[in-house]
């Protein structure tokens, strides 16, 4: 049963420190911005929550831009704009990539990827091209900011360490080592369709390698790369891809797919390194 729209109230901040003070004030309020996943969960009935902070209108969280040598996303930054943002194609062009393929061309101007991030989702397309590019969760409350890496933020299936009170503020992603960038997203659509399979991988002197799809969440495969990078043959590196990842069958595909893809997309990455 779809939830009314009647029940619900939504919050309109005027500014970032209005929205920070009334999150602190009533820490039950859920902070939306483009909101394509509760409009998802209205119409199956299963919305959390009944009392909305709006933060679209909060622009200067959505500014994208490279502050000494960093390249910093703002959490309302859409997929579209991420895909256009030529400091996000000339530095992390697998993340402009992975913008293109988020849902379809509404979805991603409406879409942000702070709400992708906040989902926790082992599904999300950004999470596994952000864990490559080791990025780091900036969080803002009425006290001020913290940082996290993204490791660290995500803690659990559907669970962050964002704390009461607390927003997602940006992205910060260091530069990235000499190499080749690769993003590959196994779907039963290019777009618009939850990935079975989703793979990130920075190929060169370093190698770095993080999957979604296939685990309760997003993984960066720790023990693939330290294979790869002691001059481990790719069959040693898949018996550790194997290892690492856990999938599961449900209506999208079958664990054993989501192996054999996952060993392919590795191969396919690292055949010519």
């Amino acid at each position: 049963m779809r939830t009314a729209a009647s029940d619900l109230e939504l919050v309109r901040p005027a500014s970032l420190a209005e929205a920070l003070q009334a999150l602190a004030g009533d820490p039950a309020l859920r902070p939306i911005a483009g909101a394509t996943d509760l409009f998802v969960d209205a119409n199956a009935g299963v919305l959390r929550g009944r009392r909305f902070l709006d933060l679209w209108p909060l622009r200067e969280l959505a500014r994208i831009e490279v502050k000494e040598d960093v390249l910093s996303v703002g959490a309302l930054a859409t997929f579209a704009n991420i895909a256009r943002a030529e400091a996000v194609r000339q530095r992390l062009p697998i993340l402009a990539e992975a913008a293109r393929q988020v849902g379809s061309l509404q979805i991603q101007n409406r879409a942000t990827i702070g709400g992708n991030v906040a989902t926790a989702s082992p599904a999300a397309d950004s999470l596994p091209v952000l864990l490559v590019a080791e990025a780091v969760v900036v969080l803002q409350s009425t006290g001020g900011q913290r940082r996290l890496p993204l490791t660290d933020f995500i803690t659990g299936y559907r669970r962050t360490a964002l704390a009461a009170g607390e927003l997602i503020a940006a992205f910060e992603i260091p530069p990235l080592p000499d190499g080749a960038q690769r993003f590959r997203k196994v779907g039963a659509r290019a777009a618009q369709a939850i990935s079975k399979v989703v793979l990130a991988a920075l190929v060169g002197p370093v190698a770095r390698l993080a999957a979604g799809s296939v685990a309760p969440v997003p993984l960066r495969l720790s023990r693939t790369e330290a294979v790869l990078a002691s001059g481990g043959s790719l069959a040693e590196a898949s018996q550790a891809l194997q290892e690492e990842i856990s999938p599961i069958d449900d209506l999208r595909s079958t664990a054993a797919y989501r192996r054999r893809v996952a060993q392919n997309l590795l191969e396919s990455f690292f055949a010519g390194r």
